[in-house]
């Protein structure tokens, strides 16, 4: 560029020199300064129309020729054309090996832009969503996979965890969807078959369901005689035994009815239809509930209900869940202590809390809360009389209704588990 504006100035000048000479020798210099610039921009607007007609015609491959400082321009524009032929072939390139890769991946990948609209996937969306390619592009997402389910996953924008529906053109496949967004509300979705994974944990549920309700039989005769013995005049030491023996079979049964209730949970990640659900009415039951169990402990137990929203749900479910969760603040909180059962919504959706002011659980064992049979202490089991399932339950029976479980606590400052619900699980009374 440099080198160009040198060059323009010394033809510029080169011209009016020998123009100026050339009207001085017949008695003007004046007018030959004038034809001498007209000369010069006469050339200058023939280059520019010569680089302007090349712009756009797109049947030129190169710059014109030119000599002087507009050859050294063109010769510029070639080397900036070249390396822009080079760099677009290389981005070509790339962008065939991302799709030739993508096509050899068994998910479906998709990529939708910011208007919702498809704008590309590989060839395993077409067989496990339905996709055309020549119909479909450029179409709303929603207007192809319509299921009110992953309508609502896609909308609520939180895509922490996946969700797990039928294919849309097989009702027998399985899908498990991830969404990630990516540039200016892009989005990338991935669907994997999970089918085979979701057949193997079907026998895993198959097989604890029946094992579980085989065991109701036995432990009903196993407790009726032992009731009937207990009725009888007994040695101490024979009493004692017994005793016992109808603890631990009480426990068993326990048992055996939680893992029954997480079997038919985890048999779906949806419920099959929603009721209005009266949360003060079922809050204010399982608080009463709860004072029953705290007996001799003498808790304090509150309901706070800040809103005159409800939920859409199952009301069994959502009863199972919330009572779990005060049940273990009344096991796990010292005599005297206050328990806060509490309902409120925000524009995040509705939230229930039970907050405690016992003992708290150390930031370790929070992960890992809500799996089966996990245990902060091992000695609280036979202590409070709990299953090990309470969370494991609550987690699963939340999921069902498109909400989540999260935990808050501090050693000796109590513990706060939350379920949050999303807008559209609400319903006025």
């Amino acid at each position: 560029m440099q080198k160009s504006r040198h060059a323009a100035i010394s033809s510029l000048l080169i011209i009016t020199v020998v123009t100026a000479t050339l009207g001085l020798a017949v008695g003007s210099m004046s007018w030959g300064l004038v034809i001498g610039l007209l000369i010069w921009a006469t050339i200058q607007i023939r280059h520019m129309e010569k680089l302007q007609s090349w712009l756009h015609d797109s049947s030129e491959p190169s710059p014109p020729e030119a000599t002087g400082h507009w050859g050294d321009i063109f010769d510029d524009l070639a080397r900036l054309q070249k390396r822009y032929k080079k760099r677009t072939r290389e981005l070509k390139d790339v962008i065939v090996r991302f799709q030739q890769s993508s096509s050899a991946l068994t998910d479906a990948v998709v990529i939708i832009d910011n208007q919702n609209n498809l704008e590309w996937w590989n060839r395993s969306a077409d067989h496990l969503l339905g996709l055309k390619s020549v119909s479909d592009r450029g179409k709303p997402v929603m207007n192809l996979l319509r299921d009110p389910r992953f309508i609502r996953y896609y909308r609520k924008g939180n895509y922490e965890e996946p969700l797990q529906l039928s294919s849309p053109i097989n009702s027998e496949l399985v899908l498990q969807y991830h969404i990630t967004e990516f540039g200016i509300s892009d989005r990338l979705l991935v669907a994997r078959d999970i089918t085979r994974l979701v057949r193997l944990e079907q026998t895993r549920q198959d097989f604890v369901a029946n094992a579980s309700h085989e065991l109701r039989t036995p432990l009903t005769v196993i407790r009726g005689y032992l009731e009937t013995f207990l009725d009888q005049e007994l040695p101490k030491p024979m009493n004692r035994a017994l005793t016992q023996m109808q603890i631990q079979a009480t426990r068993m049964e326990s048992l055996v009815a939680d893992l029954l209730l997480l079997s038919r949970l985890e048999a779906s990640q949806h419920i099959p239809d929603e009721n209005p659900i009266h949360i003060h009415k079922v809050l204010e039951a399982i608080r009463t509930d709860a004072l029953l169990l705290s007996g001799d402990k003498h808790h304090t137990i509150s309901l706070e209900v800040e809103s005159n929203h409800d939920l859409l749900g199952q009301a069994q479910e959502l009863h199972s869940a919330f009572s779990n969760l005060v049940f273990n603040a009344v096991r796990y909180t010292p005599e005297n202590g206050h328990i806060t059962i509490r309902w409120w919504v925000d524009l995040e959706g509705g939230h229930v809390s039970v907050s405690d002011d016992g003992l708290g659980i150390d930031s370790i064992h929070i992960p890992r809360l809500t799996e089966r049979f996990y245990r902060v202490d091992e000695g609280r089991s036979s202590s409070t009389g709990g299953t090990g399932l309470g969370l494991a339950i609550v987690k699963h029976a939340l999921q069902r209704h498109g909400a989540r479980l999260t935990i808050e606590s501090k050693i000796g400052y109590g513990s706060t588990f939350i379920c949050h619900f999303p807008v559209d699980m609400l319903t006025t009374h």
